[in-house]
């Protein structure tokens, strides 16, 4: 990912949370016939590896299973809030007119090696892990115990388990700091008039642009 110095980030606290809070990952790796995508949740355990560990699970099917290889990187791509951005909430725009249009966005790419695991009760406890993880928010939780155990064990049969270690992360912030201060003001107002001023690509240009 090319990520110019105003746009990386580096601080691994502010990744992880960003992988936490976006939960849906793009998971790419090499098979026999090239590349191949899959969008699935991902689970991160901060404190397994120096950067953390991501799991999840595939459909048995999945041709994505059979791509295993101890020394090919897999990549889990992380897509945060995104929007397109006007040259007219520019402020220079005005002064010289020498502006064009851009997308700001954020997004995490965390690599490692994949492998795969079919192990039943180690699959329980990710798929468990993982529906938890998602039901919180809700009144009245659905758990795993909540379906019949025979059920849930013929589902487990129907996916394979997988972990990535992370080896190397990187983080964009792509959010106008590149822009002089009045022209970041503009964008401010321009998301806030246009996407309301709760929505996450406001909210996170504005607590990037209002400290930097």
């Amino acid at each position: 990912m090319y990520t110019p110095p105003h746009f990386r980030e580096d601080d691994i606290a502010v990744l992880h949370e960003a992988i936490r809070r976006i939960a849906f990952g793009t998971l790419v790796t090499l098979g026999p016939d090239g590349l191949v995508a899959s969008h699935v949740p991902l689970l991160l355990d901060a404190e397994k590896g120096a950067r953390g560990t991501l799991t999840g699970h595939l459909a048995k099917a999945n041709i994505q299973t059979k791509t295993e290889a101890s020394d090919i990187e897999a990549l889990a791509i992380f897509q945060g809030p995104e929007a397109y951005i006007t040259p007219n909430w520019y402020a220079t725009k005005q002064e010289h007119g020498k502006v064009v249009p851009t997308w700001n966005y954020v997004a995490v790419h965390a690599y490692g090696p994949i492998s795969f695991f079919e192990d039943a009760e180690r699959l329980r406890d990710q798929v468990a892990s993982l529906t938890d993880r998602h039901e919180a928010a809700n009144a009245e939780p659905w758990a795993l115990n909540d379906a019949p155990e025979k059920f849930v064990q013929s589902q487990l049969k129907g996916i394979i388990g997988f972990e990535i270690p992370i080896t190397r992360i990187d983080g964009k912030w792509k959010l106008s700091q590149n822009r002089p201060a009045a022209d970041k003001e503009g964008v401010i107002r321009g998301l806030e008039t246009r996407d309301g001023a709760d929505t996450p690509i406001t909210t996170e240009t504005r607590q990037i642009l209002q400290t930097s």
